[in-house]
């Protein structure tokens, strides 16, 4: 199990460029709070790459991730790595039980809030951003309301973290991986 086999299994799967860059950050924010917590980092970071690889094919519950768990097993991933991915989503019964499942679950949603707030920047640059900024958006339900803000909430609170403390993490996570996220 490395980033560069985990990274091919994804590229293989997904095609969406947009798709590619939320898995690279949710990647970004699992191993910088691996870091934080004194966990393995290169897991971690597989299981944020790896979370969403069969959206494209499977995008309907609950074939998603159920679908891509079958995958990951005859790939030989190790079970923690699968049933975090698989805990990510509510609705396959599997409950958030280690660090890694509410971390990932914590950083999903709200890595892709922060990538949209981002993009609607002047400058489209995450340096600088402040949660305070993506605290407001959040209170705006027309923008990005795909993103579930009821889950970036629960997810902080799960982790047991501050939700503006949550986001400040997250978005120096991805200020560190800005170049690969196209931020």
């Amino acid at each position: 199990m490395t980033r560069n086999s985990a990274l091919e299994l994804l590229k293989q799967h997904t095609k969406s460029d947009g798709l590619i860059k939320h898995m690279l950050a949710v990647e970004a924010c699992m191993r910088a709070y691996a870091v934080k917590f004194g966990e393995d980092d290169a897991k971690w970071g597989i299981v944020g790459l790896l979370h969403d690889f069969d959206y494209e094919m499977f995008p309907n519950p609950p074939d998603h991730p159920e679908k891509g768990a079958v995958i990951l097993k005859a790939h030989g991933y190790p079970d923690d790595v699968i049933y975090a991915i698989r805990s990510h989503a509510d609705y396959t019964g599997c409950p958030r039980n280690s660090l890694m499942d509410k971390t990932l679950f914590a950083c999903d949603e709200l890595a892709g809030f922060i990538t949209a707030v981002t993009l609607v920047r002047p400058d489209k640059k995450i340096r600088g951003l402040e949660p305070r900024s993506v605290r407001k958006k959040m209170k705006d339900k027309a923008f990005a309301r795909s993103v579930n803000r009821d889950d970036i909430v629960h997810g902080a609170q799960e982790l047991g973290v501050d939700l503006d403390e949550h986001i400040a993490f997250c978005i120096r996570a991805m200020e560190d991986a800005a170049e690969r996220l196209g931020l």
